[in-house]
């Protein structure tokens, strides 16, 4: 009985607990349903609110899209009105000036009638005037004409003659100012120091008991610095300085430069002597080299041959009448490049023609001819243009001038070489030439007297008035500055001034 009380308790309780939690499930299915029904709910609220806000700011967007729209269709449509106008106020112009271009065109060929009709009315009564007037003078009209021709020849020969010097004058005056103004420009922006080259080379010495030691023993040091460098070495009494003579440049170099290293080492004797030589020849050779490329790179001229660039800086070492050639070359360069842009002309074959001019000189000695022919024949073996070889070639008048810039290269080298204390030159050739100068002008007939002035720059011819005319003495000058052309040897030019005075003298009493 208890047993059955208790299984009916046990099923009781189980089926309260099964219930309970049935009832419970339910509850909270419920209250879950509830909450994600009313986040539904949230969500849907949320995007319809999103909606309207998405569609109102479309709204306010296509509105001010429509806006803008109009705003430029607007603008657009002003513009082609304006465009229209203007189109239609040009059409107005044009058929207006139209229709004056047709009447000037009328008026004009009125005029043109009227011309001609006036032409051939003239024409009749110039007729009729020289058939009157040859009746009246008994002439016919090329008679008339002849003898009209002669008697104005006759009077107005001298006022020709007066007026074609002038006009001369005065072109050669404009011409000469235009000549001076270029020159005195270049003249003005090149200034180049000159420095005299000599026969003979100072080396100085720190003490004077060195002398002995370059002497050596019974001379064998000197004579064997002598046979190596082809110098001859004086030594005098002259404190601490020796002198290096020899009429190569080069030759000197290389002897200073091996003395110097000699010097400074202490150790001189005939075996070092030849060591430091061959040293010095070969420092010198790249010293050559430099001078060159300084000099090709200082005028800008470029594309040169290496070896043709060494051959241009053995000029460092020569000299032509006291002026350094390679220093006379560079200004020559400069000088001709200012020219040239002054006159429009090519500067680089100029600048190159002026640079390479005395490339000769550095060969002269060693191959037969004029310095002019064998850089002429170096430039060709190393392809240098052939506009620079004409440049170059002309600078002595040994070929014609071809180009401007040959012309402006010999103008150039005129200046460089003639310029106050470029060069020198002995008293003895000073007086000679300006004696010659004289003599030559003197030699005219007709000459009274003759000056020559501005240290040979320039001879004034005075001539017997009675007996050489104003057209003598314009041919006397010519034919002097000719003979002085091919008889005198001169840097730069000579000015021939022949003068011609008429007096005439009265006395009153």
């Amino acid at each position: 009985m208890s047993l059955k009380l208790a299984l009916l308790l046990a099923l009781l309780a189980t089926s309260a607990g099964i219930g309970f939690g049935y009832l419970l499930r339910l509850l909270i299915s419920l209250g879950k349903k509830g909450s994600i029904e009313l986040d539904i709910k949230q969500m849907e609220i949320s995007s319809k609110e999103e909606a309207r806000r998405i569609i109102l700011e479309a709204e306010a967007r296509g509105e001010e899209i429509i806006k803008k729209t109009q705003s430029e269709f607007k603008e657009r449509e002003a513009r082609v009105k304006k465009t229209e106008d203007r189109l239609v106020n040009k059409e107005d112009f044009l058929d207006k000036r139209t229709l004056d271009l047709s009447k000037e065109t009328e008026e004009i060929k009125k005029k043109v009638a009227e011309t001609v009709s006036l032409q051939e009315k003239a024409k009749m009564l110039i007729g009729e005037r020289q058939i009157e007037l040859s009746k009246m003078a008994g002439l016919s009209s090329s008679e008339a004409k002849n003898e009209l021709l002669k008697t104005v020849q006759k009077e107005a020969e001298e006022d020709l003659l007066i007026r074609m010097q002038k006009l001369e004058a005065e072109g050669e005056e404009k011409l000469e100012m235009r000549a001076k103004a270029i020159l005195s420009t270049a003249i003005q922006r090149l200034a180049v120091s000159t420095a005299s080259a000599m026969m003979g080379t100072t080396v100085s010495l720190p003490t004077d008991e060195l002398k002995g030691k370059i002497i050596g023993k019974e001379g064998r040091n000197i004579k064997a610095f002598e046979r190596a460098t082809g110098v001859e070495v004086i030594v005098d009494d002259t404190p601490n300085s020796i002198t290096l003579s020899s009429f190569d440049p080069v030759r000197r170099a290389v002897a200073k430069l091996a003395l110097d290293n000699l010097i400074a080492d202490g150790r001189i004797q005939p075996a070092k002597i030849e060591e430091f030589v061959e040293k010095a020849l070969a420092e010198t050779n790249q010293i050559i080299k430099e001078k060159g490329e300084q000099a090709a790179i200082e005028c800008e001229v470029y594309n040169l041959d290496p070896k043709l660039i060494s051959i241009l800086g053995r000029l460092y070492f020569r000299s032509s009448y006291g002026q350094n050639v390679l220093d006379h070359s560079i200004e020559m360069s400069h000088l001709a490049g200012m020219i040239a842009q002054e006159l429009g002309a090519d500067v680089a074959i100029a600048k190159a023609g002026a640079l390479l001019h005395d490339i000769g000189k550095a060969l002269d000695h060693e191959v037969s001819g004029t310095h002019v022919d064998i850089g002429r024949r170096i430039l060709a073996r190393f392809n240098v243009s052939e506009d620079i070889i004409k440049a170059m070639q002309s600078h002595h008048e040994e070929y014609p001038y071809e180009t401007i810039e040959s012309v402006i290269v010999q103008t150039a080298d005129a200046i460089s070489g003639g310029r106050p204390g470029a060069r020198r030159d002995t008293a003895e050739r000073y007086l000679k030439r300006l004696g010659d100068l004289e003599a030559i002008a003197l030699s005219c007939e007709g000459v009274e007297k003759a000056y020559a002035l501005s240290a040979g720059r320039e001879v004034r011819v005075f001539v017997m008035p009675d007996k050489v005319s104003d057209l003598e003495a314009k041919k006397m000058a010519r034919d002097i500055a000719i003979r002085i052309e091919s008889e005198l040897k001169y840097p730069g030019e000579i000015k021939v001034n022949v003068i011609r005075e008429a007096r005439s003298i009265e006395f009153a009493r």
